[in-house]
């Protein structure tokens, strides 16, 4: 028989390195003998023996030797006289295996059973990666980025794989560049055109609760629970935990000493305040945690309707809002009641406004201060004041007035 080296014969089998081997071959049993059944209409008297190490194939073919003239079925015997012209030593009764030269099927067969071994070997790693991803879905990975696009980055895993990071998953602030690690956590696997495509996230809760695992071992340990967590990625999350040991303060394990290990998380957010508060079941308390870093005076819960009547005094409420009202949205995800906040003794549903701090990503914090030091604390207290006014009672320039007051206009007219 013309020896055929599988590895050289048929190039694919380079690419399917992460195939177990039984699989392998199995499926170049099947290709080999459904060539066999279209050249001899059976496979049933033929063994294909397969060496995936070596890359070698063998085919043989076992007849039983009848006498002359006796033989009823041509797959499965062959006449003594046929059979001493294989080998002389032969008798009748006895079983004869002789190896198939691959080279009999015909030069169009062996490239059909290369198309064919090809397109199998395609469909079992596509399998495999939809398993391999399927079974990894909410777990943070690492992946390089290979290409960025306006839409979506594309990343290439440690085998060469590629997934998905769209632009919607990623935080506002990312900045993908080629080369550069990437942390994500797999959202989901889809089939397009017959292809797998892995989806990352890095705007999923469950990117924040994976990164939290890695910093605070107290989670991983399963002494510390994450009860829920909410986002608005790139602004602020809120994560919800609660001890299964008594003598765990799970807030205090969750940020640290002097904030060591949220702050990394916070980095790797893009500067997002993380608010870690205590799960409870008690509504009340569980609203007013909710609403971090304010400070509630009382409240009127309707649990039949979901609503929840907030009063605070006049220097919370931009606290409790917060930019783009971003705080009090993911209050009412993180309890699942609608909350509407008033003045305190006021009863007077209050006039959006925004904390000035909540502007320290795009005014200075020493800018801050000096409006803080002329009693003007919130968007709208400064905006109330003339630039002139501003100018005359602050220690800033006119330019920097100027700034802010646009910044500040600009988030009262997105709004």
């Amino acid at each position: 028989m013309a020896s055929i080296n599988l590895i050289e014969a048929f190039q694919e089998f380079k690419d399917a390195e992460n195939i177990d081997r039984p699989t392998l071959m199995k499926v170049v049993e099947d290709v080999f003998k459904t060539l066999l059944r279209k050249k001899y209409g059976s496979d049933e008297n033929f063994d294909v023996i397969v060496n995936a190490e070596k890359g070698d194939l063998e085919i043989l073919r076992h007849r039983m030797i009848v006498e002359d003239g006796e033989v009823q079925d041509p797959l499965a015997e062959i006449a003594y006289t046929d059979a001493v012209k294989i080998e002389p030593d032969f008798e009748v009764g006895e079983e004869l295996f002789e190896e198939i030269d691959l080279y009999d099927f015909g030069r169009r067969a062996i490239l059909a059973a290369k198309q064919t071994l090809a397109s199998r070997i395609s469909d079992l790693k596509k399998n495999l990666l939809v398993k391999k991803y399927e079974d990894r879905i909410g777990e943070l990975i690492s992946a390089e980025v290979y290409q960025a696009w306006k839409k979506e980055a594309l990343l290439m895993d440690e085998e060469g794989n590629e997934l998905v990071l769209p632009r919607s998953e990623q935080i506002p602030q990312d900045f993908m560049k080629k080369g550069e690690p990437v942390r994500a956590v797999v959202k989901k696997v889809e089939l397009k055109n017959n292809s797998p495509v892995i989806i990352l996230s890095r705007t999923h809760p469950s990117f924040l609760a994976q990164l939290l695992e890695i910093e605070v071992p107290e989670i991983s340990d399963g002494l510390i629970n994450i009860k829920k967590i909410v986002r608005e990625p790139g602004e602020r999350a809120k994560v919800a935990v609660e001890s299964l040991d008594d003598r765990i303060d799970p807030v205090g394990a969750c940020v640290g000493m002097k904030g060591s290990r949220i702050h990394g998380i916070v980095r790797e957010l893009k500067n997002e305040n993380i608010d870690v508060i205590n799960w409870t079941n008690n509504i009340n308390l569980l609203v007013q945690r909710s609403l971090t870093p304010a400070k509630i005076s009382s409240m009127k819960i309707d649990l039949d309707r979901k609503h929840a009547d907030v009063f605070l005094p006049a220097d919370q409420v931009s606290l409790a809002i917060g930019k783009r009202g971003v705080n009090i949205k993911l209050a009412c995800e993180l309890t699942g009641l609608d909350i509407d906040v008033f003045r305190d003794n006021e009863g007077e549903e209050v006039e959006f406004d925004i904390d000035l701090e909540e502007f320290s990503d795009e005014i200075d914090m020493w800018v801050i201060d000096e409006f803080k030091r002329i009693g003007c604390d919130t968007a709208r207290s400064v905006l109330k004041l003339s630039a002139e006014e501003l100018e005359r009672r602050t220690d800033l320039e006119k330019e920097t007035i100027t700034d802010v007051l646009r910044i500040l206009k600009e988030e009262f007219e997105r709004e």
